[in-house]
């Protein structure tokens, strides 16, 4: 009887789920990848900050009616915000690997409330360029896409390029949510009131981020998804700044990197200098409110998220070059028929530009974030900043060039002309990156990727 019941106990302990420890990884398996989640803290956050940059073209007006200031004053201030959103970049990621994602994070959050929030009270042009320029300058380029290129490389071996699209997709969302909110405050209520939400934005975003964002996979004990072995956290990277101009120093030497610069360059003149600083002035040259151009800009943004994520998909199935080459010669295309479209009203043909190139806006993201991380391999991040860089020097020089050619020729056509004309050369400069880079192993002439 005894015997009987020690076999009945042995059979009920091995068919216990609880006793059959071989079943659990299956179970894990099928658990969302901590990555996910990671990369939702991130895009969120990558999506309120997208206010921070909402903000400027909307007040090209506001304060030339209040302040007497030129566009072309105004634009100074604007071309060092987006200067410096560039040249913090690869900073800030080296900044990251030396004091965690979080912290620098949250810091760059409060640096930029506290810009926004003291332009409440300025009344000359140096203030809003100390303001505006300077501090909100330096706290978004700390959360550039840099930071989306960090969160991408510790947290992911697999499915990057859809990821950096997904992330870079989310300052188009927030444009999307903030734009026309912007647009109705500076309307109905003048643009002290638009800063102050900006302000408050970021101050909200900072618990979000220091609760929710982790800074490496090891932290939460998991590998990077797709990874096969767990990967153990790297120690703190002492001397960023000496790093990050060590890298910059490397990498200058070879031609994908200026070439990556100069189309990225052009990419960021013709979008963030050009369409998002001057789109909404421009059209309210022919007649529209400033609320419809807004919003016709923040529909750019939705059309963005679609093809921004589509092209990180394409990422990872086709050669980055030629996606680079089609994307720059279809922005050249539709940049040389805006002028044509502007007026006071929406109209069909309009319309089709808005889709046109919403899907284009930073399509370019995953492409060029591919081939720095296939030519400059674990320094990737860091020279994509510095690409980011010459992104932002290109948007800062049309946003006051911009400015400048509206005072002296009373119209943006010109600069929609020349923008077009220089997207042209982009593509053309993206068909000569070569495949193979000084990170390439050396017994592969030609590796395939």
């Amino acid at each position: 009887m005894r015997g009987h019941a020690y076999r009945r106990l042995v059979d009920v302990t091995q068919t216990s789920p609880a006793a059959a420890p071989v079943q659990a990884p299956p179970a894990r398996r099928h658990r969302v990848h901590r990555a996910w989640f990671v990369a939702a803290v991130t895009f969120v956050t990558i999506t309120g900050a997208a206010a921070f940059r909402s903000l400027p073209g909307l007040l090209i007006d506001p304060l030339n009616q209040e302040f007497g200031w030129s566009r072309g004053t105004i634009g100074v201030a604007v071309s060092v915000n987006l200067a410096l959103y560039g040249l913090t970049a690869p900073f800030a990621a080296a900044l990251m690997d030396r004091f965690g994602i979080r912290r620098v994070v949250a810091a760059a959050l409060t640096v930029i409330a506290i810009g926004s929030g003291l332009t409440v009270w300025m009344t000359a042009a140096w203030q809003l360029l100390l303001c505006w320029g300077l501090l909100v300058g330096l706290g978004t380029g700390s959360m550039a896409l840099a930071f989306a290129a960090t969160v991408t490389n510790r947290w992911f071996t697999e499915r990057r390029g859809l990821v950096s699209g997904i992330l870079t997709a989310a300052s188009a969302s927030g444009q999307l949510v903030f734009l026309p909110l912007l647009s109705w405050i500076v309307e109905h209520h003048h643009w002290r009131p638009a800063a102050v939400t900006v302000a408050l934005s970021a101050f909200a975003v900072v618990p979000f981020v220091w609760l929710l964002l982790r800074d490496h996979p090891a932290d939460v004990g998991v590998a990077p998804y797709g990874a096969k072995e767990f990967v153990p956290k790297p120690p703190p990277v002492t001397g960023a700044a000496r790093r990050t101009l060590s890298v910059l120093s490397t990498s200058v030497r070879t031609g994908t990197f200026w070439l990556l610069a100069g189309t990225f360059a052009i990419c960021g003149a013709s979008t963030n200098g050009l369409v998002q600083t001057h789109f909404v002035p421009a059209e309210h040259d022919h007649g529209m409110p400033v609320t419809t151009a807004a919003s016709l800009l923040a529909v750019i943004g939705v059309f963005d998220v679609v093809g921004t994520i589509a092209s990180g998909w394409f990422t990872d199935r086709f050669e980055p070059r030629r996606l680079l080459a089609v994307y720059y010669a279809l922005r050249g295309l539709s940049l040389l028929f805006l002028p044509m479209l502007l007026g006071p009203a929406v109209h069909p043909p309009m319309l089709f530009f808005i889709v046109f190139y919403g899907l284009d806006w930073v399509a370019t993201v995953p492409p060029t974030l591919a081939l720095c991380r296939e030519q400059f391999g674990e320094e990737s991040a860091i020279v994509f900043g510095w690409v980011l860089a010459s992104h932002q020097v290109g948007a800062a020089l049309v946003a006051y060039l911009g400015g400048v050619a509206r005072d002296v020729f009373g119209s943006y056509d010109v600069v929609w002309y020349a923008a077009g004309t220089l997207c042209a050369a982009a593509a053309l400069m993206a068909l000569v990156i070569r495949r193979t880079g000084p990170t390439a192993p050396a017994p592969a002439p030609a590796p395939a990727v």
